[in-house]
This record gives structure tokens, C-alpha cells and sequence, in this order.
């Protein structure tokens, strides 16, 4: 039986842009059939995507796209190892030329790049049927507020790239999972309604979407949860069977680790429900799954089952929040949580008559009291050592722009009209972002597969 190898090269934007070229190593040395997925986008990582594109036409793509492909690009087109990534975020057609430039690069000029369309759904939103996702209760914005809108595609226009023979498939906004299911599809032939094997395979990417948190990352825990060689962390390779089995695995010779505890941790990360995990492929039930460890860095996983996909597909729509800033100030030394408490209460009194009731704060002390506190302060006053080196941190948000910029002004002005001693103090503003979720019908989504064709190649070619 003619096993597939997946292989992460990426689990968010901002991951290791060397983290791949283990894994495309491996995925060599073996020799059988395999793609290779970045997967790279979030819900607020399109929001800044579309933003960026908004400022440059050239931009709105992930940002570190030639970092994580240039490494490993030549040695994929030249082993016929497939690539998928949903690098085009808000952008797709300016990540296809950036490919196409980097395969001349390589002597590969006549790579084939397959362009997924049909997420952005941002012209139509008004007209559409839209339900609102669980107890979304934010009012659909209008057009001066809205950012974007996307829908989340299943892997059918992956596949139907694939079938025009794209080598590097480019997608925005998809289902995570549904990235590394296409490839699985197009060299098993499965069926759109095999719901057993669609689960499997939609089960596959669950478990490679995040990159490393299979494989040991965002898992270690000193004492509780050793993992060794984080510096060197192997990403994911998942092996699959015609018949849906899967196998999670690592390049040899990497760091961190592939146990029961960490595939668990992942197969359940973000699933609302395990018996119904809701995705555009299919509805996935993993409530009777099996996970065994057969090998070192080698996890089982079995007994996953499906159901028909869902009638209506998510749409993320990303809006203008207003403003958001942040500043903060350190304390350190002798009677150092006095002072930062002090700062604190120096600061709420400037804001009620600095800035208007509408400005939103929060107010933390880093090193005593933040995580896990309110946004009145109320862990703050809890009795602690009095020494040591303690951070403040103001956190504001309004609609207009100045009342952020005079708050955080606020703290920086603690240098000499606030406690003795503190130093240190950054601020930072940014647009801040809002989300609302829906639902809509499959019917009212287009979306579909093309080969792109890089700018001149046209006029070259009549």
C-alpha cells in the first residue's frame, strides 16, 4: 500500500523560516510520494495582510515568504515534492509573482504555480445570506469600517490545482486542515463523499496545521514536560495510508519529540467538539480515536470517522476597532512593588480627568500581577515581597487616536512626576481589530483553480 508523506514547513507566520529544510531532507532521503505545507495564516494575520495591501499593492502577502521557500524551493521543484501554503493571505497574485521570481532564480522558470480564488468575498457581503457563527452578536459593519471578509475554502480547489499540475499551490484563506488534505485527495483518488478517509486525512493536517506543537513545541514544561533540543525542534511529517491510517513522525536526528502526550495535545487543540469538528470537508468525529506510540518519535493514530461536510462554510470579517496603545514602566530594587503600585494609582488619577470615560484601560504590574488579573487591579494589591523588579503596564483603547496617544503619555511622564526610580518606559499604537464571524451558503461561494501566469509571459509568449 502506497503510503503519502506530509510535511510541515511552517505552523503560523513568525515561525522558523529554517524549520523546513529538515523536513524536505527527509521527505528526499525517503523517496516516496509527498507535498510539503506552510501554513502561515490567521484570522487577525489577514486582517494586517489586507491593511498592509491597503498601504502597497505589492504587499499583503506573508511577509516572510521568501525566507521559508528560497531554502528548500529548488530541492522540492527538482524531487517533485508538492508545496501548498496559504502565503497569499490578501494578496495571492503578488505571492505567485514572488514564487515565480524566486523559481527563475533557481533556473526553474518554468515552474507551474497553481492560484486558489474565490475566499474574498468582500464586494458581495451586503447581499449575501449571512448567519451569525454561535453567539456572534457584532453587527455586520459597513463598507468605511470593513476590512476584509473570507471565507474558509475546503480543499476541492487545492485538488483541482494539483490536477492542473501546479507544483506550488498559492491559497489565501482555507481551512488549515484542508491544505494538507488536498494533496491526499489528488494521490488517493478519494472521493468527495468517503467521509471515513476524508476525516482521516482532514485529521492529518489537524495534527501538522500548527508546525512544531505536535512535535514538542508550545508543550514543554520543565519537570512536568521535558523536551530536549528545543533549539533544534523536528517539524511534523505525517504518514498516510490509502485507507486513512495515519503516522505521526520527525526528521531523525532533530529535537523535541512525537509522544501520545503531545499528538493528544494536538488533536485537540481548537475542537470544539470531538465529536462533530466542523470543517469545510467534513464533519470529523474523534471521539472513539486511538493514539499509540509504536516507535520512538513514532505516534499511531486510528479510529477517526466522518460525516457529510456542513451546508454552510465560515467567513471571518475583520473591521476597524478604533485604536489601541500600550506603555509601560519599570520598578526594581528596595521597596520596588510600592513604587509600581504607587505609579499605578498616580496613573488611574490622571486618567479621570486626562482622558474621557469612553477610554477602555487596564492597568498590570508585570512580575506581580498580570496574567491572571482583572481589569480593575483587584490581584494587585495582594500581599507580596517587597523587593525586586516589577513592570507597569497600561493598556488603553478608544475610537480616536489622541486619547490613546495621551494616555500612554501619561505613563511616560511617570519618569519624573511619578515614584523614584523608574526607567525603562516603551509605548507603542496601533489600529486595533475587530472580528465577527458567519455563515454562508456554499452555493453563494465561487471558488476555483487557475495556473498563474507571471507578468510579460503572455506578450512572450505570442
Amino acid at each position: 500500500m502506497t503510503t503519502f508523506l506530509l510535511g510541515s514547513g511552517a505552523g503560523f507566520s513568525g515561525d522558523r523560516t529554517d524549520a523546513a529544510l529538515p523536513v524536505v531532507a527527509e521527505l528526499i532521503r525517503r523517496g516516496q510520494p509527498c507535498a510539503l505545507v506552510f501554513e502561515t495564516l490567521g484570522e487577525r494575520t489577514l486582517a494586517a495582510a489586507h491593511r498592509a495591501m491597503r498601504e502597497s499593492p505589492q504587499a499583503g502577502f506573508e511577509p516572510l515568504l521568501e525566507e521559508l521557500l528560497a531554502p528548500v524551493l529548488e530541492d522540492c521543484l527538482d524531487n517533485g515534492i508538492a508545496i501548498l501554503g496559504n502565503v497569499g493571505a490578501a494578496n495571492p497574485e503578488g505571492a505567485c509573482e514572488v514564487i515565480a521570481r524566486l523559481a527563475r532564480q533557481v533556473v526553474r522558470a518554468d515552474v507551474r504555480i497553481g492560484r486558489v480564488q474565490g475566499d474574498d468575498i468582500r464586494a458581495r457581503l451586503a447581499g449575501l445570506d449571512l448567519q451569525p457563527w454561535e453567539a456572534e452578536a457584532q453587527a455586520l459593519p459597513g463598507p468605511e469600517q470593513l476590512i476584509s471578509a473570507n471565507v474558509y475554502l475546503g480543499a476541492l480547489p487545492l485538488t483541482q490545482a494539483l490536477e492542473l499540475g501546479a507544483q506550488v499551490v498559492v491559497t489565501g484563506r482555507v481551512a488549515d486542515p484542508s491544505l494538507f488534505l488536498a494533496p491526499l485527495v489528488h494521490h488517493f483518488g478519494w472521493a468527495w463523499d468517503d467521509w471515513d478517509r476524508l476525516a482521516a486525512g482532514t485529521m492529518a493536517g489537524h495534527l501538522g496545521e500548527c508546525g512544531a506543537q505536535v512535535s514538542g513545541g508550545y508543550f514543554a514544561d520543565p519537570g512536568v514536560k521535558d523536551v530536549t533540543g528545543l533549539a533544534t525542534l523536528g517539524y511534523p511529517i505525517i504518514e498516510v495510508e490509502e485507507d486513512g491510517r495515519l503516522i505521526v513522525t520527525k526528521p531523525p536526528g532533530t529535537g523535541g519529540c512525537v509522544t501520545e502526550r503531545t499528538v493528544k495535545e494536538q488533536l485537540l487543540y481548537e475542537v470544539h467538539d470531538p465529536a462533530a469538528y466542523l470543517t469545510p470537508d467534513v464533519v470529523v468525529d474523534l471521539s472513539g480515536a486511538h493514539v499509540r506510540q509504536i516507535g520512538p518519535d513514532r505516534v499511531e493514530v486510528c479510529g477517526i470517522h466522518g460525516r457529510p461536510a456542513p451546508s454552510r462554510l465560515k467567513t471571518t470579517v475583520c473591521y476597524e476597532g478604533g485604536w489601541q496603545g500600550e506603555a509601560e514602566i519599570s520598578y526594581a530594587g528596595p521597596n520596588a512593588l510600592a513604587r509600581a503600585r504607587l505609579a499605578g494609582q498616580v496613573l488611574r488619577e490622571r486618567l479621570t480627568f486626562r482622558a474621557p470615560p469612553a477610554l477602555r484601560k487596564r492597568l498590570d504590574i508585570i512580575g506581580h500581577a498580570s496574567v491572571f488579573d482583572d481589569d480593575t487591579g483587584t490581584l494587585q494589591h495582594e500581599a507580596a515581597g517587597s523587593d525586586g523588579d516589577y513592570r507597569l503596564r497600561l493598556a488603553v483603547e478608544h475610537a480616536e487616536k489622541r486619547w490613546v496617544e495621551r494616555a500612554t503619555q501619561e505613563l511616560l511622564a511617570l519618569y519624573c512626576a511619578g515614584p523614584a526610580g523608574g526607567g525603562g518606559v516603551r509605548r507603542n499604537l496601533l489600529r486595533r481589530v475587530f472580528t465577527a464571524s458567519y455563515l454562508v451558503k456554499r452555493s453563494d461561494v465561487e471558488a476555483f483553480a487557475t495556473l498563474f501566469e507571471p507578468e510579460g509571459t503572455a506578450d512572450e509568449a505570442s
